[in-house]
């Protein structure tokens, strides 16, 4: 079983009101625990159920000291809140209940209100979504992404990596939000990944606009750019358009990417736990990987294309000098 902080609170009420403050973090990625504790004790599953069946204003519920979650979005015209100040807690129980069981399945549509869902899936696991009007969202492995029922054509990538194939719209702009940045498409294929405190956008056709207002940067197709959240660095560099998306084709190409990026890419395209260490991290590689392959024979390449070694532990595998 799972152990967790919130077993340690004192009582099952306190726990289940943990586990109900903990929910509300975009970011709450803990569904095995989540589950491993309703089984433990029938009387889990009957106070989680009451307390999440009040019909009350989940911001009345007090907050503990120590949790300070960060907000996903910030509410705007074109955002739609991902916590509305009154709805069914009863609703989003089911929601929240369902994402546990179909996270422990790999890919979870965790139902926040009647309008907007999130769409997370496991490392090494895809999903694609299929919207409306045309368009798709392929969703790599160790990735969430928040989208709307009201304005399909709007993303939040919240962490990992998504390709979209978009159907463009003169009426209606097709929008990619992640953390600050803000994409619009001008009729496109592109790849969009965000990864600790980095965005980068990867064009395979048409054309995206980076912080239209603001640095108002055109990445054609071709290209790749790759921008600090913050606005502090910023690189632009040409690809060859056939590399992007290639993760759904059981193949990984890069051409001078930093091998931090090339294993946080192959971890979450196969369930691997790769990493490297900070003298290989800024390792730029280029060459060609395919992920059908048995674990050991893909890292094997990867370090012999980087110049590295690999060794494996307990909790993966490491990349050196």
């Amino acid at each position: 079983m799972t152990h967790d902080r919130a077993t340690d609170m004192q009582g099952p009420e306190a726990a289940a009101l943990d586990w109900l403050m903990r929910q509300r973090d975009p970011a709450f990625d803990a569904w095995e625990a989540f589950a491993d504790w309703l089984a433990a004790d029938p009387a889990h599953q009957e106070i989680y159920h009451e307390l999440a069946a009040l019909d009350v204003d989940l911001g009345a519920l007090p907050a503990r000291a120590e949790d300070v979650w960060p907000e996903t979005v910030e509410a705007g015209d074109n955002v739609v809140p991902l916590a509305p100040r009154r709805f069914s807690r009863r609703a989003w129980l089911g929601g929240a209940i369902a994402a546990s069981v179909a996270g422990l399945l790999g890919v979870g549509l965790l139902q926040q209100s009647s309008d907007s869902y999130r769409v997370q899936t496991a490392m090494g696991e895809a999903h694609v979504v299929s919207l409306a009007d045309g368009s798709e969202i392929a969703v790599n492995g160790g990735s969430s992404v928040l989208l709307s029922h009201s304005d399909p054509r709007r993303v939040i990538l919240e962490r990992g990596q998504v390709l979209l194939s978009v159907v463009h719209s003169d009426s209606a702009s097709f929008r990619v939000s992640a953390g600050p940045v803000e994409l619009v498409d001008v009729g496109t294929v592109f790849d969009v990944i965000r990864s600790g405190e980095r965005v980068t956008v990867a064009v395979s056709e048409g054309a995206v606009v980076y912080n239209p207002g603001v640095e108002n940067i055109r990445v054609d197709a071709g290209y790749r750019f790759t921008a600090r959240e913050d606005g502090s660095a910023s690189d632009m560099t040409a690809i060859s358009p056939d590399s992007v998306g290639a993760w759904r084709g059981s193949q990984l190409v890069y051409d001078g990417v930093p091998l931090r990026d090339v294993a946080a890419e192959v971890s979450r395209t196969t369930g691997i736990n790769l990493r490297t260490t900070s003298a290989a991290s800024g390792i730029l590689f280029r060459g060609a990987l395919r992920t059908d392959l048995a674990e050991e024979r893909l890292v094997g390449d990867l370090a012999a294309l980087a110049g590295t070694s690999a060794t494996k532990d307990s909790g993966g595998w490491t990349l050196s000098r």
